[in-house]
């Protein structure tokens, strides 16, 4: 009976055998696309070129080097962001759709107080730096202080509720601040002041001679350095604080981490203000590059950093960083890369539909996302 059962378990499905055929598709389109692209970067006026492509050109070394730059570092605010999909979803098992909107308010606090600071003549020179960290810090604060007033309100309520209730709430909840905003400030774009004339020059880095240096804007570059030192200090702070201990017992079973004398509800505060201060700082990074902002900035931007942590690894922190910065440089890279080889019209509009056709295609290849899944005893029964 157990062979039988065995065999009876073995035996594919149709939806087996499509899911196959659109792993076989998507990996054989991408290994044409690299192929193509290669044999463009050799020879433009190949057959295939000039079958798919006859406009063909190939990219420059400086090209490629700039689609580098620019993809890390807008993967580095998804991955600001996805680190608070994750933390939620580790903790109370639901994605927290409204996390985007997080986001879009800190973006809106370093408008408001960036705009401030230049009417009063400090953004600029000497007192830049200085302004930036203020700024910085209030979008923090007023990201972390949104996302724990939504947990307070919004979903401790519904902690016992079948999950379906707090996932739909929390679109709900997107829906509430966009239209707040929008009320506020109404509904179109607003700018941030220039950023000064050093910062938007380029550093040139050597690594390994010419062929591997790089030219970096400053904007680019400080979104770097303030992604990694902010992903730094939350792995200090989850892997070695007391506090992330308390966090990561919760994360694996509240039941047992509450005998433990552990208070849960304020370890699941912490988790929401934790993230809402990733987002925060990730807003104000993206109104630096950027320079604009409107009320559904964090639609978007949210979606692509789900994206990110479930191509990551959902719960896990490393992983969504990592699936922030992979989703970002296929975002850059993919479009000139893949697309046009092979003879796409408009491949830099499609950046979008990249984005998700890597979570499709990590989902069919590692359904637990790059770096495996890291869940709760209870979702992992």
């Amino acid at each position: 009976m157990t062979t039988a059962v065995k065999a009876k378990g073995s035996k594919k499905t149709g939806v087996d055998k499509f899911l196959t055929l659109l792993r076989f598709l998507l990996i054989g389109a991408i290994a044409i696309g690299l192929i193509a692209f290669v044999w463009q970067q050799i020879d433009p006026n190949n057959p295939f070129a000039r079958w798919r492509n006859p406009d063909a050109q190939p990219l420059t070394a400086e090209q490629i080097k700039g689609l580098v730059v620019t993809g890390l570092s807008q993967g580095a605010m998804y991955g600001l962001i996805a680190l608070g999909y994750s933390m939620v979803y580790g903790v109370l098992g639901f994605i927290n759709f409204a996390h985007g909107e997080v986001f879009m308010l800190g973006a809106f606090t370093g408008f408001v107080t960036s705009n401030k600071l230049a009417d009063a003549g400090l953004w600029e020179g000497g007192a830049f730096i200085p302004s930036v960290i203020m700024t910085a810090v209030l979008a923090a604060l007023i990201a972390t202080g949104a996302a724990v007033l939504m947990e307070r309100v919004a979903y401790r309520p519904l902690r016992g509720s079948p999950r379906l209730i707090p996932l739909i709430t929390s679109i709900g909840v997107s829906f509430f601040i966009q239209n707040a905003v929008i009320l506020l400030f109404g509904p179109g774009a607003k700018g941030y002041p220039p950023n000064p004339e050093w910062l938007q020059k380029k550093r040139r880095f050597d690594l390994l001679g010419d062929a591997f240096a790089f030219e970096v804007e400053g904007t680019k570059l400080l979104v770097l350095v303030v992604a990694s030192f902010s992903m730094a200090g939350l792995w200090y702070f989850v892997e070695r604080t007391k506090t992330g201990k308390a966090m990561r017992a919760v994360a694996e079973d509240k039941e047992i981490a509450s005998l433990m004398g552990i208070n849960v509800n304020k370890t699941i505060v912490t988790t929401f203000a934790v993230g809402g201060a990733m987002a925060g700082i990730a807003g104000i990074l993206w109104g630096l590059l950027f320079r604009s902002v409107i009320a559904t900035t964090g639609f978007l931007p949210g979606i692509k950093a789900f994206t990110a942590a479930v191509v990551g690894g959902v719960g896990n922190l490393g992983g969504a960083m990592a699936g922030g910065v992979s989703l970002g440089t296929a975002e850059a890279l993919a479009p000139l890369m893949l697309l046009e080889p092979l003879g796409v019209a408009g491949p830099t509009q499609l950046r979008d539909a990249v984005a998700f056709l890597l979570l499709i295609l990590v989902l069919l290849v590692k359904p637990t996302g790059l770096f495996g899944e890291r869940l709760s005893s209870e979702d992992r029964a």
